[in-house]
């Protein structure tokens, strides 16, 4: 792998662990987690899986800075993202939108699946298996 790939697939996981990090602070510190549970109720939803999403988001979000199987992990948080973009679906496309609309999401969700493809980056402490794609 070329030096300015890995690098730049460094700062996409970077990017991606502040971004999980930030939105499980965001459940912490903001809306609080029982309140977070309460949203989720609201969209119909289980209450207890706003604690599974804050659990996954802050300690995958940990994980995606250190780099421990980065590869494996954006892809078993994609479907988080893609959650969120189900329940900002209704509010329009632009994130900034009343409710916050679905695009943001559907973006990680597209970056987590080009990490999950295309590698760990550079600095990884624990590299993932290699992907590659074979035709049957």
């Amino acid at each position: 792998m070329a030096p300015s790939t890995s690098l730049g697939l460094l700062l996409l996981r970077l990017s991606l662990g502040f971004m999980y990090l930030a939105h499980a602070g965001l459940k912490l510190f903001v809306f609080t987690l029982p309140g977070t549970a309460q949203f989720f109720v609201g969209q119909g939803l289980p209450g207890a899986l706003a604690y599974v999403v804050f659990a996954a988001e802050a300690i995958g979000g940990a994980l995606l800075l250190l780099g421990v199987y980065p590869r494996q992990l954006a892809l078993a948080l994609t479907p988080i993202l893609l959650g969120a973009a189900w329940v900002h679906a209704s509010n329009g496309w632009v994130f900034n939108a009343a409710g916050g609309g679905w695009e943001y999401p559907v973006f990680l969700a597209a970056m987590s699946v080009v990490l999950w493809l295309a590698g760990d980056g550079a600095a990884a402490l624990k590299r993932s298996q290699r992907f590659t794609w074979r035709a049957a």
